[in-house]
């Protein structure tokens, strides 16, 4: 729990303003508690006597519960502010951490149990403020007792030591097993999410299965666990409560037992022995902090389950720069995940597809080209830098993906294509739009004929590339290569359509995903299985564009279909964790077994596509 217990400690340091509030409301409250049984006594005292003056004394006792009373309503708000900003805080801080450590957090763990941490976790971290500041708060008026006591009668001060004693001893268990019992309770938790999240993904094939029920009932599986850490924390607190409660009314007779004997004997005035009593109940007032210590153990066990997440190492980042280059890729004696790479070089503005039964190492190959993986082993390079030397910006912008199911990130369709981010306001009237091209007061690009110079030693694609034609052109181009502009130009609002308000086919998706790809990779695209939902003829589409890039970056596709390896300039063939064979795609095919990797059928459905890429292919400059 040292993890757990640093992360407690950072939450309530940096909770902001509001646990100086909070503490600053506890201790005036707590001496407004510690100032009320003195004025009590001293009202009774002046009344019983009928002494002069007692008005006063009532005044004060009255001004003192009423400072009691401000200070008990601004805590309760104060209590609400520093738990929100503690949350809100530590889930920023985790998602920041998660995202930067690429695909290490979903590899260790489920994106249920991830969410759960992130969210329920980090918020009852973020009650941390609120339990510590109020179990300490506590401190104070048992401390004003005791110098109270001590006061009055020292005899006093010893009893009710030894009743606190034994209270700190129940509060100090109580912690202990509460925090075991939380984590068990919070483990339970998170792996009903990271069931449900996984059920859901496969929610369809639930339905088309019929397996509903089988499905609730594995979800569901961990249900007696939580139920079990449940009651286990029920009888913890009931038994912790019993104990502690049983101790407050002993130490009060006690007190009073021994104030009543010193009030016999004259050494105690009546007043004196109300407020003894009084003290005694203030003294006792630890056994009242079950509820904070419960809240901290839950924040303490909370606490070790977000710490493993933070624990995970974010990816490292040099601070180089590329130098100019053809965006040459080179595997230096490269092995990771079972797969032995070893030494591969893919040529600058070449097409390289990888191809292999499943499971082969397909989509591991493609991530450490793009370095969205680390070589456990050797090194990976771009232009003769390695990849983990370059600065992150340079890298990302470097290297364009595109991947079978992406996620789309942005408010609108052009967002989630745009190399820039925010991308700059697309209206209806915006040249993207399908309203422009009747609109009189619509605003023309800038005509940029191909090949023309559109700035010193760059062509015009080039500059597309290095920011100096607007973001917007680079989108429209990205997307028709990707022939997804056809789509988005009949939407309502082109590529200003929210993303929310375009529902797209899996087609569609990994067409915008592509563009994205296209827009962003200057050197480098890196292709994992990103054209699996098109239909053949977007696909043919598609790769004849990937084919005659115009900028004549290098491209990495992992592939299953026949046509694509076939337009390749060279294919790396992946088979029992290495690298078989690496050469063109008409010598491998003489191989029988490199015809095996691609199932018959689309052999016999894609013959007509492999003749026309290898035209293509024999075509292309």
């Amino acid at each position: 729990m040292r993890a757990g217990d640093r992360l407690v400690v950072s939450a309530v340091r940096r909770g902001g303003p509001w646990p100086v509030v909070l503490a600053g409301t506890a201790v005036v409250g707590a001496a407004g508690e510690l100032a009320i049984p003195y004025l009590i006594g001293r009202t009774v005292d002046a009344l019983v006597t009928r002494q002069p003056g007692g008005t006063p004394w009532l005044a004060l006792c009255a001004g003192a519960v009423a400072a009691v009373m401000l200070c008990e309503s601004l805590g309760v708000w104060a209590r609400g502010a520093s738990g929100a900003h503690a949350a809100a805080t530590l889930r920023s801080g985790v998602l920041r951490h998660v995202l930067g450590t690429g695909s290490a957090a979903t590899r260790r763990f489920p994106e249920g149990e991830l969410v759960t941490r992130a969210g329920l976790n980090a918020e009852e971290v973020g009650r941390a403020p609120e339990t510590v500041t109020s179990a300490l708060a506590l401190l104070v008026p048992t401390a004003g007792a005791l110098v109270a006591l001590t006061l009055i009668a020292p005899v006093l001060t010893l009893t009710l030591g030894a009743g606190i004693v034994v209270i700190l001893f129940v509060l100090r268990a109580f912690l202990r097993t509460t925090t075991t019992l939380a984590g068990g309770y919070q483990e339970a938790q998170g792996e009903i999410a990271a069931r449900l999240v996984e059920a859901l993904g496969g929610a369809r094939t639930i339905a088309a299965a019929g397996t509903a029920g089988r499905e609730s009932r594995r979800v569901l599986a961990p249900l007696p666990g939580l139920r079990t850490h449940g009651m286990a924390l029920w009888r913890a607190n009931a038994s912790a409560a019993v104990r502690s409660g049983l101790v407050v009314p002993l130490l009060e007779v006690a007190v009073l037992a021994v104030g009543g004997f010193m009030l016999a004997a004259g050494d105690l005035t009546i007043g004196e022995l109300y407020a003894a009593a009084r003290y005694a109940v203030l003294g006792a007032s630890l056994s009242t902090a079950l509820g904070h210590i419960s809240g901290l153990a839950r924040a303490r066990a909370a606490a070790g389950r977000v710490a493993e997440v933070l624990d995970l190492p974010p990816v490292r980042y040099g601070t180089r720069a590329l130098p100019p280059g053809p965006g040459t890729v080179e595997f230096r004696d490269v092995a990771a995940g079972g797969l032995a790479i070893g030494d591969l070089t893919l040529p600058g503005g070449s097409v390289t597809a990888v191809v292999g039964r499943s499971g082969s190492g397909k989509s591991l190959l493609a991530a450490l080209a793009g370095r969205l993986a680390d070589p456990e082993r050797g090194t990976v390079l771009l232009d003769g830098v390695p990849l983990a030397e370059l600065a992150e910006e340079e890298l990302r912008r470097a290297i364009g993906y595109a991947f079978e199911r992406p996620v789309l990130v942005g408010e609108t369709i052009g967002d989630a294509i745009s190399p820039v981010s925010p991308l700059s306001p697309l209206s209806p009237l915006s040249p993207l739009s399908p309203t422009s091209a009747t609109s009189p007061t619509a605003p023309e690009p800038a005509p940029v004929r191909k090949g023309a110079a559109a700035g010193p030693g760059l062509s015009a694609e080039a500059a597309v590339l290095d920011g100096r034609l607007p973001a917007a052109r680079r989108v429209a181009e990205a997307a028709e290569a990707a022939c997804a502009d056809t789509f988005v130009r009949r939407l309502p609002l082109g590529f200003a359509t929210p993303l929310g308000d375009a529902p797209m086919s899996g087609g569609e998706r990994q067409r915008i995903g592509l563009a994205r790809a296209f827009a962003r990779g200057e050197r480098l695209l890196v292709l994992d299985d990103a054209t699996s939902s098109l239909d053949t003829v977007t696909e043919r589409q598609v790769g004849q564009a990937l084919t005659t890039d115009r900028l004549g970056r290098t491209r990495l596709i992992a592939a299953h279909r026949l046509a694509t390896a076939a337009r390749a300039d060279q294919v790396v063939w992946l088979d029992g964790g290495t690298v078989r064979a690496c050469g063109p795609h008409h010598v491998l095919w003489q191989d029988p077994a490199y015809r095996a990797v691609f199932q018959g059928a689309e052999v016999t459905e894609e013959a007509g596509g492999v003749q026309e890429a290898r035209g293509a292919q024999g075509a292309a400059p």
